[in-house]
């Protein structure tokens, strides 16, 4: 499913996002489908434990959402590499509406059954994975170099939006009636694929399209020797990976110490509200520090901000200290994410970046499993106060790797040659696609003077013999040498 007209026609502008017509197409239709997305993850807990009143139920639904995030990520990346995106992400659209309309259809008809359910929460999350693989990769399709990093912190800032947004509409939604959250998500996902029919650039570059040898574990062998090859994204991702393992221990912590200082569940949920509010806005003015600082020193910053903000977690006097704590460190996620996805994409090339985004998910999602792992055995073996200050020892290690990592001048010389190389690359893709558009403009104004020349020599259409005026004035001798025609052949005759 190609592009509508010519690269060249519809070329990256170059000003502010706003004014990017395909970005905001892309944006807003991946916005859509997150909060749809968003909707059904808490639906369908739901709709299982309500109608069946087993948590047990409830957990294997949630454990068929989750599973893809292992076992089909890295596939899933190899795939869309070699897919075309713009089809890619309108066929997982249509099977997520396709998927989730039978459970609203069978909610509606009180059918609910749990292997139905986990089904669709398995393929439900799969199509998922493909889908957003594909548009990170495509953003960078429409966008100039000078505003990849705006234009991922969009993305991010989007990403948290649907998460504070999704949630609470998905639980008012089935209030109102079991099936609602899944109508709504249909009702999302279908916006989602319309706004792909409208953008209008190609969302991959030409040589990605090309065939590579080997079948698919050949492709995902080839993404993890691109990420093990490069050094520095190799230690970034271990930071995540690192960190990430830590931050689960933050969010079961948050639950032990509100519950030992007498609060409540809605006391949780307000915090983790304001949280996701305060990781929004570190996503959304991380162009700011990006612009300032450069992704190295946001790396190591922000891991020597979480190094000290999290040992005071486990001596917060009161919950408002606490939460003003947590609100710092998820301002500084929101930074970190969108630094981190943006080196990740940043440092792929085209026809590898959704092997790459896979390997970096696929690591996170590992991390976070052990993470949860590793929390409840933290905080059920010691004191909260001892538990955070030995995650706080933990940050402080992964802080001092990462000056280590990413400090130093060859580190900074190496960021410099890379973003020269990126002005590089990105220069003469431009000057690629100016050339197309200058060829292809160049065989339509031959194609239309070879109409026009033949219109010439052929004149115009004769008309109808019978009618007056039939005979056409292309020239005396052409006129002379009809009438003989008409006549015979008898010219002495005229």
């Amino acid at each position: 499913m190609s592009a509508v007209g010519h690269p060249a026609a519809t070329s990256r502008q170059p000003g502010r996002l706003t004014g990017n017509r395909d970005f905001l197409l892309l944006w807003v239709g991946s916005g859509v489908s997150a909060l749809g997305s968003r909707a059904t993850s808490i639906s369908y807990t739901l709709l299982v434990f309500w109608s069946t009143g087993s948590a047990t139920a409830a957990s294997l639904v949630t454990f068929a959402a989750l599973l893809p995030n292992l076992v089909t990520q890295l596939p899933a990346g190899a795939l869309v590499d070699r897919w075309d995106r713009r089809r890619t992400m309108v066929l997982c659209n249509a099977g997520r509406i396709v998927a989730i309309g039978s459970v609203a259809v069978a909610v509606a008809r009180d059918a609910v059954w749990l292997p139905h359910l986990m089904a669709v929460a398995f393929v439900e999350a799969s199509l998922g994975i493909c889908y957003a693989l594909a548009e990170r990769a495509a953003v960078f399709n429409v966008v100039p170099a000078e505003r990849y990093g705006a234009a991922t912190a969009a993305n991010e800032s989007r990403a948290n939006a649907a998460s504070i947004l999704g949630q609470p509409a998905g639980t008012l939604l089935y209030a109102l009636t079991r099936w609602a959250p899944f109508g709504f998500a249909v009702l999302m996902h279908l916006v989602s694929m319309v706004t792909l029919l409208f953008v209008r650039r190609d969302l991959q570059a030409p040589k990605a399209r090309a065939e590579e040898p080997g079948g698919l574990l050949a492709r995902m062998r080839e993404g993890f020797a691109f990420v093990w090859g490069q050094l520095y994204l190799r230690r970034a991702l271990g930071l995540f990976a690192a960190s990430n393992i830590l931050f689960q221990v933050l969010g079961l912590g948050l639950v032990v110490i509100v519950k030992a200082r007498g609060g409540s569940p809605p006391t949780v949920g307000m915090l983790l509200v304001v949280n996701s509010v305060l990781g929004m806005a570190g996503a959304m003015t991380s162009n700011f520090y990006l612009s300032r600082w450069g992704i190295r020193r946001i790396i190591m910053g922000v891991n020597i901000a979480w190094a000290v903000l999290m040992p005071l977690i486990g001596l917060a006097p009161d919950l408002v200290v606490l939460g003003a704590i947590f609100a710092l460190i998820h301002y500084g996620a929101g930074i970190s994410n969108v630094a981190g996805m943006l080196y990740v994409l940043q440092s792929a090339p085209d026809h590898l970046r959704g092997r790459a985004g896979s390997i970096v998910m696929l690591l996170s999602s590992g991390a976070n499993s052990l993470g949860a792992l590793f929390a409840g055995f933290l905080l059920d073996s010691t004191d909260i106060t001892t538990a955070m200050l030995i995650v706080g020892g933990a940050m402080g290690v992964i802080a001092v790797l990462a000056v280590l990592g990413f400090g130093g001048r060859a580190r900074a010389e190496a960021e410099r040659a890379e973003a020269a190389e990126r002005e590089r690359a990105e220069a003469e893709r431009e000057r690629a696609e100016a050339a197309e558009g200058e060829r292809s403009e160049a065989a339509e104004r031959a194609g239309s003077q070879r109409v026009e020349v033949e219109a010439e020599r052929v004149g115009p259409e004769p008309a109808d013999a019978g009618s007056p005026g039939s005979r056409p004035v292309v020239g005396r001798g052409a006129g002379r040498a009809g009438r003989a025609a008409r006549d015979g052949g008898d010219m002495d005759g005229i």
